[in-house]
């Protein structure tokens, strides 16, 4: 950190002490100092802060009177970090919600984007309560509007580090909420002043038994107020602030950090829409909810409009892709997942997969012994997986990124409580991992994995190879794996052509063997072969290609 980022940290609190021996810790790891704001804490609460007041190691408890509102103590611990000369100030809720793995990333942002807010984008668990999840989706949509911009994606979440500078000037300025709703005023008006929104993915989570401090109707009444006072005063200022929009700044994000937007709420709502209407009425109610993600996705539109160029010159075709071919593109992957929840709820029943060659899959489920099954984001996996005879689905294990996957996977066991059996959450095999699919391999079972996306830990363990004309990371996972498990290698792949789902099964290798001496340059020809194989059925059917980040990224 140079001398230009000098941050610290504000962490407001009314009957939280629990969770913050482990907050202070972990800031003060980061050599953050801490200005604990107790927003008129009872006496056990008190008592537990004077325990941590040490103001020779930078932590500074400092007790308000009465019960003024969480927006008034962290504005008390902005004045007192601005007071100091602090450049930035990492505010941290009190109730260990927010997963404190992401505070390096956190402070990393802030330093690299030193004029920038950067807020917390939360990825909730099960824990979360219905109630809670509407009632921030209802925030959001206000935020859109009063903000013009799709540029924030939440605007509750109490993870984040401001610049001091702008914040100061506002508080100078106008009022701010005092109560719980600080967190979306201030994030507003100081979009409106031209300061830039740098999201970042953190995990939270309700832990059981926590007490929250959200008075039902005095804060909702609060930020109803809020909401009618920012839309009043937007259309009343709009031409400022349309002169002082901030500059979008992005950064380059993994695709397992990348969180589909709206998606629980989202899911919950297509899983609905189909149940009630079917496949066909579903896929007419949700085509202008998949335009308005078509025109207010910008990282996801860019990375479909380069492969779709990327594949169309593969096909011979001169044309660049249309406006209308990317709006196709994002329809067919609401398509695939309305899809996948009419397989899994039987509305598919009639349908039958059309294996493209018979004698492969006859080989494949004739064998006794057990398989690796490559699948890729090409077609539909999931919809494979439903619609396989119960013999074939008891015989299927699939590898799952636990972050990305869960989600569906939660609304996938309510269609039907199948869909979540033999589901490995497995962000890397190691010695147990590898133990426990041997044993499956044994007892004649497949192991299904992904072979078209990079390893969670990044760009460890890839191997760069020719894919669409430029080079692309591949994981060697997939490779690896299938040596160390010593069985039959196929790839499967499920397309939607005329009206019905293909099964594609591919012979790959009757067996992967890596020598010592040379890994490294086999495991090369191995994914090389696989990426020709993905560039075959991705050219030949563009429109269910579904990695939507940026697959040749560097």
């Amino acid at each position: 950190m140079t001398s230009l980022f000098r941050p610290c940290a504000v962490v407001p609190t009314r009957n939280h002490h629990r969770e913050l021996p482990g907050i202070v810790s972990a800031l003060r790891a980061r050599n953050l100092p801490v200005f604990i704001i107790d927003d008129g804490s009872d006496d056990a609460t008190q008592r537990a802060l004077s325990q941590l007041h040490a103001p020779g190691e930078a932590v500074h408890v400092v007790r308000r009177d009465g019960t003024p509102g969480k927006g008034a103590a962290v504005c008390k611990g902005f004045r007192l970090a601005s007071a100091e000369g602090f450049t930035h100030v990492a505010q941290i809720d009190a109730d260990g919600q927010h997963d404190l793995a992401a505070l390096p990333r956190l402070l990393d942002l802030a330093a690299s984007y030193p004029e920038a807010l950067i807020c917390g984008r939360p990825i909730f668990d099960d824990s979360v309560p219905r109630a809670r999840a509407l009632g921030r989706w209802i925030t959001n949509l206000c935020v859109w509007f009063e903000t013009l911009s799709f540029r924030i994606p939440d605007a509750m979440c109490g993870f984040r580090v401001y610049p001091t500078a702008p914040v100061a000037k506002l508080l100078e300025d106008c009022d701010v909420g005092r109560r719980m709703d600080f967190d979306t005023d201030i994030l507003v008006r100081l979009f409106w002043q031209g300061v830039p929104v740098v999201d970042l993915p953190v995990c939270v989570r309700y832990p059981e038994g926590n007490t929250s401090n959200f008075d039902m109707l005095k804060d909702n009444w609060c930020i109803t107020r809020m909401h009618t006072r920012l839309m009043v005063s937007m259309l009343w200022r709009l031409p400022g602030i349309l002169r002082h929009r901030p500059v979008h700044l992005t950064t380059t994000s993994h695709w397992s950090t990348l969180s589909e937007r709206g998606a629980s709420l989202g899911l919950w709502f297509a899983a609905g829409v189909c149940r009630m209407l079917g496949r066909r009425g579903a896929l007419v109610i949700l085509s202008p909810v998949v335009l308005f993600f078509y025109l207010t996705g910008s990282r996801q539109r860019r990375a479909s409009r380069e492969f779709l160029t990327r594949a169309f010159i593969a096909r011979g075709e001169r044309a660049a892709p249309s406006w209308g071919d990317g709006y196709r593109h994002f329809l067919s992957f609401a398509a695939c997942i309305i899809d996948t929840f009419a397989a899994w709820a039987g509305q598919m029943a009639s349908e039958r997969l059309q294996p493209e060659d018979a004698g492969e899959l006859c080989r494949l489920t004739g064998d006794a012994g057990g398989a690796l099954l490559i699948v890729s984001h090409v077609g539909s996996a999931h919809v494979a997986r439903a619609l396989l005879d119960r013999k074939s689905r008891e015989r299927l294990s699939v590898l799952v990124h636990t972050r990305n996957a869960q989600r569906l996977n939660n609304v996938l066991g309510r269609f039907n409580p199948e869909a979540t059996i033999n589901l490995l959450q497995v962000t890397e095999v190691g010695p147990a991992s590898a133990i426990l699919l041997r044993e499956r391999i044994e007892h004649g079972g497949w192991i299904a994995v992904a072979g078209d996306r990079t390893p969670v830990s990044g760009d460890r363990r890839v191997v760069s190879a020719k894919f669409l004309g430029d080079d692309a990371q591949f994981a060697e996972g997939p490779i690896v794996l299938a040596s160390l498990l010593g069985c039959p290698v196929y790839l499967l792949f499920c397309l939607r052509k005329r009206g019905r789902y293909h099964l594609i099964i591919e012979r790959f290798a009757d067996r992967i063997e890596l020598d010592r001496r040379d890994r490294k340059a086999q495991i090369q020809l191995w994914v090389e072969r696989y990426a020709r194989a993905l560039e075959r059925y991705a050219v030949a059917e563009p429109f269910q290609w579904f990695n939507f980040f940026p697959f040749w990224a560097r």
